[in-house]
């Protein structure tokens, strides 16, 4: 695999070996080993996917500590723009944010550490969605940002009108909001 590092300290994009040919391909989504010694160790402890149609948004979520959670993402089918915010506190780009886009056709995932806000956005007909996390769901400790907090200035690279987001993705704070009394604004 050929990992990829990022302007912000911890966040990876892998791209894996793939092997293809007239039949199709095949290639290796994961393996503790070869993850391990690229990356360091991370214990996942659950595996989840979603399907999303044009156009939704799901974001900007995280899960508070003590239950923070890293997670390694990745498209099965059609395209996302895979965005995640530095909310650690103390690190030279706290508040800072990178996007990426992950397709199926480019294999590529994206290594997000613990104390990071996560989202994508749908820029094909419609997305398979896989991601593995390091710690489970706990409800109590879900945290989001808003998603089109003018603070972060995120490029979605769909027009407002066209994005779909939930009840709750819609109501998240600002990111100034959330982090009143946490740590200084860079």
């Amino acid at each position: 695999m050929n990992i990829i590092k990022t302007p912000i300290e911890g966040l990876l994009i892998i791209e894996p070996k793939v092997f293809g040919d007239e039949r199709g391909y095949f290639f290796e989504s994961y393996s503790e080993r070869d993850f391990t010694e690229a990356v360091g160790p991370v214990k996942f402890v659950q595996d989840n996917e979603s399907k999303s149609r044009y156009g939704v948004l799901r974001g900007l979520h995280f899960q508070k500590e003590p239950y923070a959670q890293a997670k390694l993402v990745r498209v099965v089918s059609g395209a996302v723009l895979d965005v995640a915010v530095d909310l650690r506190k103390g690190s030279p780009t706290f508040g800072r944010h990178f996007s990426v886009e992950l397709t199926g056709e480019n294999h590529r995932q994206f290594f997000i550490p613990k104390g990071f806000a996560h989202g994508f956005c749908v820029l094909s007909e419609e997305v398979v969605f896989q991601y593995k996390c390091d710690e489970f769901y706990h409800p109590e400790a879900e945290g989001g940002i808003a998603w089109n907090d003018p603070d972060l200035a995120i490029d979605w690279r769909l027009p407002a009108s066209d994005l779909i987001l939930s009840p709750k993705d819609q109501r998240h704070p600002s990111f100034k909001t959330y982090n009143d009394g946490l740590a200084p604004r860079l």
